[in-house]
Protein backbone atom coordinates (compact mmCIF):
# COMPACT_ATOMS: atom_id res chain seq x y z
CA UNK A 1 0.00 0.00 0.00
CA UNK A 2 1.66 3.41 -1.28
CA UNK A 3 -0.72 5.15 1.03
CA UNK A 4 0.31 7.05 4.01
CA UNK A 5 -2.05 5.55 6.43
CA UNK A 6 -0.89 3.75 9.48
CA UNK A 7 -3.31 0.79 9.48
CA UNK A 8 -4.29 -3.07 10.52
CA UNK A 9 -4.94 -5.64 8.01
CA UNK A 10 -6.42 -8.88 9.30
CA UNK A 11 -7.24 -10.86 6.54
CA UNK A 12 -9.63 -13.87 5.51
CA UNK A 13 -10.11 -17.01 6.69
CA UNK A 14 -10.12 -18.15 3.08
CA UNK A 15 -8.31 -17.42 0.01
CA UNK A 16 -9.87 -15.78 -3.28
CA UNK A 17 -12.06 -12.47 -3.34
CA UNK A 18 -13.91 -11.55 -0.70
CA UNK A 19 -15.76 -8.19 0.60
CA UNK A 20 -14.00 -6.04 2.89
CA UNK A 21 -14.89 -3.77 5.89
CA UNK A 22 -13.40 -0.39 6.62
CA UNK A 23 -13.02 0.64 10.71
CA UNK A 24 -12.89 4.38 11.53
CA UNK A 25 -12.00 4.89 15.33
CA UNK A 26 -13.66 7.79 17.49
CA UNK A 27 -11.72 11.12 18.95
CA UNK A 28 -8.85 9.89 21.08
CA UNK A 29 -8.54 6.50 20.08
CA UNK A 30 -6.11 4.23 17.76
CA UNK A 31 -6.89 1.50 14.93
CA UNK A 32 -7.01 -1.42 17.74
CA UNK A 33 -10.31 -0.12 19.30
CA UNK A 34 -13.47 -0.61 17.05
CA UNK A 35 -11.65 -4.23 16.14
CA UNK A 36 -14.06 -5.32 18.68
CA UNK A 37 -17.53 -4.82 17.24
CA UNK A 38 -16.22 -7.24 14.01
CA UNK A 39 -15.05 -10.35 15.95
CA UNK A 40 -18.38 -12.09 15.12
CA UNK A 41 -19.55 -11.15 11.76
CA UNK A 42 -21.11 -13.45 9.85
CA UNK A 43 -19.12 -14.25 6.83
CA UNK A 44 -15.03 -14.08 6.43
CA UNK A 45 -13.99 -10.73 5.08
CA UNK A 46 -11.04 -8.50 4.84
CA UNK A 47 -10.80 -6.06 7.96
CA UNK A 48 -9.05 -2.75 7.06
CA UNK A 49 -8.83 -0.50 10.87
CA UNK A 50 -7.41 2.74 10.00
CA UNK A 51 -5.49 5.21 12.33
CA UNK A 52 -6.53 8.93 12.03
CA UNK A 53 -3.63 11.15 10.39
CA UNK A 54 -3.90 13.46 13.76
CA UNK A 55 -2.31 13.22 17.58
CA UNK A 56 -4.97 13.68 19.95
CA UNK A 57 -3.46 12.43 23.18
CA UNK A 58 -3.69 9.55 24.36
CA UNK A 59 -4.53 8.26 20.50
CA UNK A 60 -5.29 9.70 17.34
CA UNK A 61 -7.64 12.18 15.59
CA UNK A 62 -9.69 11.84 11.76
CA UNK A 63 -9.79 15.92 11.88
CA UNK A 64 -9.28 19.38 14.41
CA UNK A 65 -12.63 20.91 15.09
CA UNK A 66 -13.54 24.57 16.72
CA UNK A 67 -16.46 22.84 18.63
CA UNK A 68 -18.56 19.83 18.53
CA UNK A 69 -20.13 19.17 15.39
CA UNK A 70 -18.41 21.84 13.52
CA UNK A 71 -15.55 19.94 11.67
CA UNK A 72 -12.43 22.03 9.90
CA UNK A 73 -13.38 22.12 6.97
CA UNK A 74 -10.03 21.40 5.06
CA UNK A 75 -8.57 19.39 6.85
CA UNK A 76 -12.02 17.05 6.80
CA UNK A 77 -12.05 16.83 3.16
CA UNK A 78 -8.74 16.08 2.87
CA UNK A 79 -9.01 13.27 4.95
CA UNK A 80 -11.80 11.93 3.21
CA UNK A 81 -10.19 12.28 0.37
CA UNK A 82 -6.84 10.28 1.31
CA UNK A 83 -9.55 7.86 2.59
CA UNK A 84 -11.58 7.06 -0.21
CA UNK A 85 -7.49 6.62 -2.00
CA UNK A 86 -6.93 4.17 0.33
CA UNK A 87 -10.17 2.20 0.10
CA UNK A 88 -9.64 2.10 -3.85
CA UNK A 89 -5.74 1.59 -3.44
CA UNK A 90 -6.91 -1.74 -1.30
CA UNK A 91 -10.06 -3.02 -3.70
CA UNK A 92 -6.93 -3.11 -6.50
CA UNK A 93 -4.17 -4.32 -4.44
CA UNK A 94 -6.34 -6.96 -1.91
CA UNK A 95 -8.58 -8.16 -4.74
CA UNK A 96 -11.84 -6.85 -2.99
CA UNK A 97 -14.99 -8.07 -3.92
CA UNK A 98 -16.53 -5.06 -4.90
CA UNK A 99 -19.92 -5.12 -4.44
CA UNK A 100 -19.13 -6.14 -0.65
CA UNK A 101 -17.23 -3.57 0.73
CA UNK A 102 -18.42 -1.66 3.54
CA UNK A 103 -17.54 0.99 6.03
CA UNK A 104 -18.25 1.35 9.69
CA UNK A 105 -17.37 4.52 12.25
CA UNK A 106 -17.47 6.12 15.50
CA UNK A 107 -17.76 9.32 16.32
CA UNK A 108 -15.36 10.76 14.44
CA UNK A 109 -14.67 7.96 12.21
CA UNK A 110 -18.88 8.37 11.69
CA UNK A 111 -18.43 11.70 10.61
CA UNK A 112 -16.19 10.44 7.76
CA UNK A 113 -17.62 6.79 7.05
CA UNK A 114 -21.23 8.95 6.22
CA UNK A 115 -18.93 11.84 3.81
CA UNK A 116 -17.22 8.75 2.35
CA UNK A 117 -21.36 6.81 1.36
CA UNK A 118 -21.60 10.61 -0.23
CA UNK A 119 -19.06 10.52 -2.37
CA UNK A 120 -18.34 6.55 -2.75
CA UNK A 121 -21.99 5.36 -3.49
CA UNK A 122 -21.41 3.58 -6.21
CA UNK A 123 -18.49 2.27 -4.43
CA UNK A 124 -19.97 1.34 -1.20
CA UNK A 125 -22.52 -1.29 -0.15
CA UNK A 126 -23.10 -0.08 3.08
CA UNK A 127 -21.95 2.49 5.69
CA UNK A 128 -22.27 2.10 9.36
CA UNK A 129 -22.53 5.34 11.46
CA UNK A 130 -22.28 4.83 15.15
CA UNK A 131 -22.55 8.09 17.44
CA UNK A 132 -21.92 10.34 14.65
CA UNK A 133 -23.03 13.05 12.54
CA UNK A 134 -23.20 14.24 8.65
CA UNK A 135 -21.20 17.80 9.04
CA UNK A 136 -23.51 20.64 7.32
CA UNK A 137 -21.11 21.48 4.81
CA UNK A 138 -21.07 17.85 3.52
CA UNK A 139 -25.45 17.72 3.19
CA UNK A 140 -24.74 21.57 1.80
CA UNK A 141 -21.56 21.15 -0.50
CA UNK A 142 -20.67 17.95 -1.78
CA UNK A 143 -21.44 16.39 -4.66
CA UNK A 144 -24.88 13.72 -4.41
CA UNK A 145 -24.79 10.49 -6.12
CA UNK A 146 -28.13 8.30 -6.14
CA UNK A 147 -27.93 6.30 -2.71
CA UNK A 148 -30.34 3.71 -3.82
CA UNK A 149 -28.05 0.93 -3.64
CA UNK A 150 -26.35 1.46 -0.60
CA UNK A 151 -27.43 0.16 2.95
CA UNK A 152 -26.74 2.15 6.00
CA UNK A 153 -27.13 1.47 10.06
CA UNK A 154 -27.20 4.21 12.37
CA UNK A 155 -27.19 3.78 16.05
CA UNK A 156 -27.04 6.00 18.72
CA UNK A 157 -27.34 6.86 22.65
CA UNK A 158 -30.40 8.25 23.70
CA UNK A 159 -28.39 10.13 26.68
CA UNK A 160 -25.81 11.08 24.25
CA UNK A 161 -24.11 14.61 25.76
CA UNK A 162 -21.33 14.64 23.43
CA UNK A 163 -22.96 14.23 19.98
CA UNK A 164 -26.75 15.12 20.97
CA UNK A 165 -29.23 12.14 19.09
CA UNK A 166 -30.99 15.03 16.86
CA UNK A 167 -27.58 14.91 15.04
CA UNK A 168 -27.76 11.64 14.31
CA UNK A 169 -32.03 11.65 13.42
CA UNK A 170 -31.07 14.64 10.97
CA UNK A 171 -27.85 12.19 9.41
CA UNK A 172 -30.64 9.68 8.74
CA UNK A 173 -33.31 11.87 7.15
CA UNK A 174 -30.63 13.33 4.94
CA UNK A 175 -29.76 10.25 3.46
CA UNK A 176 -33.03 8.52 3.53
CA UNK A 177 -33.90 11.57 1.00
CA UNK A 178 -31.09 10.62 -1.40
CA UNK A 179 -33.10 7.36 -1.30
CA UNK A 180 -30.02 5.03 0.98
CA UNK A 181 -31.99 2.19 2.80
CA UNK A 182 -31.59 3.35 6.13
CA UNK A 183 -31.81 1.55 9.41
CA UNK A 184 -32.00 3.97 12.30
CA UNK A 185 -31.68 2.71 15.46
CA UNK A 186 -31.48 4.17 19.65
CA UNK A 187 -30.39 3.00 22.63
CA UNK A 188 -30.49 3.89 26.49
CA UNK A 189 -27.35 4.41 26.81
CA UNK A 190 -24.96 7.42 26.21
CA UNK A 191 -21.81 8.20 23.96
CA UNK A 192 -20.82 4.58 23.56
CA UNK A 193 -21.80 1.16 21.71
CA UNK A 194 -23.91 -0.74 23.42
CA UNK A 195 -24.39 -4.87 23.61
CA UNK A 196 -27.95 -4.43 21.82
CA UNK A 197 -26.76 -2.58 19.81
CA UNK A 198 -23.92 -4.72 18.37
CA UNK A 199 -26.35 -7.35 18.15
CA UNK A 200 -28.40 -5.50 16.26
CA UNK A 201 -25.31 -4.79 14.01
CA UNK A 202 -24.48 -8.13 13.73
CA UNK A 203 -27.83 -8.73 12.48
CA UNK A 204 -27.90 -6.55 9.86
CA UNK A 205 -25.14 -7.75 8.60
CA UNK A 206 -26.62 -10.91 7.71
Amino acid sequence: MKSPYIFTHKAPKEAGEKPAIFLLHGLGSNEQDLLQLVEELPFDCHIFSLRGPIEHPPGYAFYTFEEEGQPNQAIFDQVVQFTKLFIEEAIAEFALKQDELYVIGFNQGAAIAQALTVIMAETLRGAVALSGFTPQFVIDEYRKLPLSNVRMFIGHGEYDYVYPLAWSKASAAFFEEYGAHVTFKTYPDGHGVTPDELKDLMAWFA
